[in-house]
């Protein structure tokens, strides 16, 4: 038997993701902007993203990719949240599973914003994945039954 939990309980780790990627949005101004004051480039090389990518260091940039990266699979995990919370098939594995995703794009936000280690990150956002997946699953099956 499934215990059914308060719906409020889903949406600390979702607005968890929501702060983690406003965190490495200004993080990634943080950084381009003080790399821009420092090295003051000509500003047609400022006109889009794709031309200051070329001229900026890649460790500059990672914040950026990670940005990109918070709009792929937390996407999912956001639907699925909202889905949890309509539905009312929430319970506690949901929210370990929400726990789980939120706390390891945490760390996968970390390693790629600042190390960027691609083993280290490949396996956080393994398991930050695997969270999701069975939520989505889980949602599925509970649906179908």
């Amino acid at each position: 038997m499934v215990t059914k939990i308060d719906t409020l309980n889903i949406f600390i780790p979702f607005l968890g993701v929501m702060v983690l990627t406003l965190l490495v949005w200004v993080y990634m101004y943080i950084l381009r902007l003080s790399w821009i004051a420092s090295n003051k480039p000509d500003s047609s090389l400022l006109s889009t993203p794709e031309k200051l990518t070329e001229i900026i260091p890649e460790t500059v940039n990672y914040p950026a990719n990670n940005l990109k990266n918070l709009f792929e699979l937390p996407i999912l995990f956001y639907a699925v949240c909202l889905y949890l919370a309509w539905s009312s098939t929430l319970d506690i594995t949901h929210i370990y599973c929400a726990y789980g995703f939120f706390i390891f794009r945490v760390f996968h936000s970390i390693i790629h914003c600042t190390i960027n280690i691609v083993l280290a990150r490949f396996g956080v956002y393994i398991l930050s994945s695997i969270f999701l997946w069975v939520m989505v699953l889980r949602s599925l099956y509970q649906l179908i039954i």
